[in-house]
């Protein structure tokens, strides 16, 4: 097994300590399977081009340049050595500036995650120390950086040996809930449909197991190349029907027939009492 490669080394500081940590990508798009662009009629891959609309000949890379629209077809040109001098340098550090809950982030605000682990047998000490700091805490660390080029916020947890970085999405990046959930309305949940939903949640509670999430598109694909490799003919997936509207106290009492009846709480006898 290849070992993993570090995307970022530089330092946790944690207080007074500066630790060096190396940073490693948690999560990643490589192994899905992807198509290339052919010609149809010739079987070669085809390559982009970017086109100047108005004179209609192809712009190579010399020739590009970033723009802001500022008006219709009008737009400030930025060079890229502008844009490298205005945004800040990393200084390497990912500074923490405060400890809170790891259940007050809103998961709306996660982007990507991270691995974060020491860097160099000279820091196991001091990350062992922020580890478990943090751990016995039962708090994450919000840290600040310049990382791949944009100044980010990071929220920083433990996560057995290691700690788990998750890059944060900023407050103008977080669409307002409101915009999806104003036009619902306020309605009062009869007791018994609220019971047996909660029954039916009872009956198929469990524990959280990645492995078992099945990629069915993927799946889907990867049969279809292998069927058109062996010239075998392609299984037409069937279509799933559509639910049919039923009321919804009758449904939720057949789901909760095919889950096992709810338990019933027998009142105290007067004897007892």
């Amino acid at each position: 097994m290849v070992a993993a490669r570090a995307n970022w080394k530089g330092y946790l500081k944690f207080g007074e300590i500066s630790c060096p940590v190396a940073l490693y990508t948690g999560a990643s798009t490589s192994e899905r399977i992807s198509f290339h662009t052919i010609n149809r009629d010739t079987g070669h891959r085809v390559r982009r081009e970017f086109i100047d609309p108005v004179t209609e000949d192809p712009v190579d890379r010399e020739h590009q340049i970033k723009g802001f629209e500022i008006d219709t077809d009008r737009y400030v040109e930025v060079e890229p050595d502008e844009i490298a001098k205005a945004v800040p340098e990393s200084n390497k550090t990912l500074a923490v500036a405060a400890f809170v809950p790891c259940a007050d982030i809103d998961t709306v605000y996660f982007d990507k995650p991270y691995y974060l682990a020491p860097s160099g047998h000279v820091a196991d000490e001091a990350f062992a120390v922020i580890r478990e700091a943090l751990r016995a805490s039962k708090v994450g660390a919000l840290a600040h950086a310049a990382l791949f080029r944009r100044y980010r916020a990071l929220m920083i947890r433990a996560d057995g040996l290691g700690l788990v970085a998750h890059t944060l999405n900023f407050d103008y990046e977080v669409r307002s809930a409101s915009d999806a959930f104003d036009k619902i309305p306020k309605l009062k949940i009869q007791k018994e449909m609220l019971d047996l939903a909660k029954h039916i949640i009872e009956t198929k509670k469990g524990e959280f197991d990645p492995s078992k999430f099945d990629d069915r598109y993927e799946a889907a694909v990867a049969e279809l190349v292998k069927a058109k490799l062996a010239g075998k003919p392609i299984k037409v997936a069937k279509k799933p029907k559509a639910p049919k509207v039923v009321d919804l106290m009758e449904a939720l009492r057949a789901s909760v027939k095919q889950g096992g009846e709810p338990s019933r709480k027998r009142r105290p006898s007067k004897k007892a009492a």
